[in-house]
């Protein structure tokens, strides 16, 4: 089938639905939506059998749906309509929520209904992206593959939807006056509100003596103070006093001209402003009354496992320093096995927003690309443990690079992979040259990171990138990696991998040690940051402000990819 996928970003879902389309062997095109007349031209150049809209926030033409069959997918329940689902789903405290295929029409979200399907939600809210690209994309992911076996049936109808028998309704733009809170108010309700606008658009209030977009907020402990009080800083966080307790604020976004306009570390964004605030220590655990921490790590028997949670998988270069500090702890320790466990995201490889907030981005991108090649460096020559990445949400650049130097690689079934560095106008380092064509091979290695496509977690199994693929949720897929490890570690033959992986460290090295290809590749990266030959300079501005770029386009037409697909291996 000829199927065409209209969204507003290719990302996320959109990159999700296209590796899953594909992979049922769908001829597939894309097209971002911007003007009407490149719709219609892009529509009719391919004459699609079915048009698709995994992730959309405008109108489809009436002049495109009245003559190619057009399904939008809805991130909300049968009768839910509006652009704001998500975000009055969390801030109202709805138990589940659901996603819906309709068929387009004129009104918006008011079309026969083709698939739908309904998820619990957490009593603890989610952020509105961690929900989005979970249980969200998962349910969407199975609606579209509902909708495909019915346009295939020619005895079904797609149901005319009476707003009056459901549940769902229609809501208006959620707007910041929707979204306000006060420092006053309680602090389960102020995290409620942020949650429900991240990762976009963020909650305005004023922070201290800034006017800010806050994001990324976790309950804090009883503290002293009035309401509004910035009263602990923490790992670039900031602790606020609140109407009962108080809130970590992780990011903010300053606004009218209060400082860089994209979003940012609290701390750093309100870097000169917190001399007079105390730094306090991690709490004890990884999620805590008093907060989150970045890092965490457990032992359980022979295994021990370093969590590593990162907003948005994004890595400064002081949250490498601390994580390569942590690694060292963890690989001296007596275990056999280290699982390393990424956050929401895995990891996204180098921090662009703290680089292009730095007084000089060219010296922060080259300290933090040499950060994070010690992160790299200490997971590859870990050679006292086998060493288990466990990806259970999406990685890119960089962080697929990470993963890749640990001994075993495990996805969550739906994880998407971006290999790639080529769009940012960097080459790439993080021992890419080492740990990709070792598990590829180097004509493989050089299109992955030249095509600037999305990889599939099946994809990335039948060509290597990974040894094992869970389809589980997340807490499921963690407690499977776990079993996995422990196994692991009591296998008999847990000594002669040990042997093995030393015999090929050694080997490798011969050929070529770990320190040349570093070499190599920071001097490409050298010409890259500070002569911006690629125009990693321009790129990372249109990245840290959301801009789209001309140059970056997603794939025309693509057919199944030319691999042999490894069958799952369900835990």
């Amino acid at each position: 089938m000829r199927i065409m996928l209209l969204c507003s970003a290719f990302n996320g879902l959109s990159q999700r639905t296209w590796i899953e389309l594909r992979g049922a062997g769908h001829e597939v095109g894309v097209h971002v939506v911007g003007d009407d007349d490149a719709l219609h031209r892009a529509v009719e150049a391919q004459d699609p059998d079915l048009i698709i809209c995994p992730y959309l926030r405008s109108r489809v033409p009436a002049s495109v749906w009245t003559r190619w069959r057009t399904i939008i997918i809805h991130p909300g329940p049968v009768g839910d309509r509006g652009p704001s689902s998500l975000d009055w789903a969390i801030t109202e405290g709805a138990t589940a929520w659901g996603v819906t295929a309709l068929q387009a029409v004129d009104d918006l979200d008011a079309g026969p209904v083709w698939a739908s399907a309904v998820f619990p939600l957490p009593a603890d809210p989610p952020r509105k992206s961690s929900l989005y690209n979970g249980a969200v994309a998962d349910a969407a992911i199975a609606v579209i593959h509902e909708v495909l076996a019915r346009t295939s049936d020619p005895g079904f109808r797609p149901d005319a939807r009476d707003d009056r028998t459901v549940d769902g309704r229609l809501r208006p733009l959620m707007r910041q006056a929707d979204r306000a809170f006060s420092w006053c108010d309680t602090t389960d309700r102020i995290v409620r509100h942020v949650r429900a606008a991240d990762g976009a658009p963020g909650v305005r209030i004023r922070l201290g003596a800034m006017r800010v977009s806050v994001f990324n907020a976790h309950p804090g402990p009883p503290v002293a103070g009035r309401p509004g009080d910035i009263v602990g800083r923490r790992r670039g966080a900031v602790l606020v006093r609140t109407g009962d307790r108080s809130v970590w604020i992780g990011h903010v976004r300053p606004r009218d001209g209060d400082g860089p306009p994209f979003k940012l570390p609290a701390t750093v964004a309100l870097a000169g402003r917190l001399d007079h605030v105390p730094e306090l220590l991690d709490p004890p655990g990884p999620l805590s009354a008093d907060g989150p921490r970045e890092l965490h790590y457990e032992r359980t028997g022979d295994v021990g496992v370093l969590t590593f949670d990162f907003h948005n998988g994004a890595m400064s270069t002081a949250q490498c320093r601390r994580l390569a500090a942590a690694l060292r702890r963890a690989v001296a320790a007596d275990t056999r096995v280290l699982v390393l466990r990424g956050g929401e995201t895995f990891s996204n490889g180098i921090d662009l927003n703290v680089i292009e907030a730095a007084a000089d981005p060219e010296a922060e991108a080259w300290r933090n690309i040499n950060a994070i090649d010690d992160v790299c460096l200490e997971v590859i020559t870990c050679t006292e443990q086998l060493v288990v990445a466990a990806v259970g949400g999406n990685a890119g650049a960089g962080g697929v690079m990470l993963a890749l130097g640990a001994d075993q690689v495990i996805l969550r079934d739906g994880v998407v992979l971006n290999p790639h560095y080529a769009g940012m106008g960097l080459f790439g380092s993080e021992y890419w040259t080492y740990v990709l064509p070792r598990r590829v091979g180097r004509d493989r290695a050089r299109h992955l990171t030249s095509a600037c496509l999305p990889v599939g977690a099946v994809e990335a199994l039948g060509m290597g990138l990974a040894d094992q693929v869970i389809g589980a949720g997340r807490p499921a897929f963690e407690h499977l990696v776990m079993d996995h490890a422990a196994a692991l570690a009591a296998s008999d033959h847990y000594d002669a991998r040990l042997t093995a992986k030393h015999a090929a460290l050694e080997a490798d090295a011969r050929r070529l040690p770990l320190d040349a290809h570093r070499v190599q590749e920071l001097a490409e990266m050298r010409a890259d940051i500070f002569d911006d030959r690629h125009g990693f300079s321009s790129a990372r501005l249109a990245f840290v402000s959301k801009q789209p770029r001309a140059d970056r386009r997603p794939p025309t037409t693509h057919a199944r990819p030319p691999v042999a697909l490894v069958d799952r291996r369900a835990g």
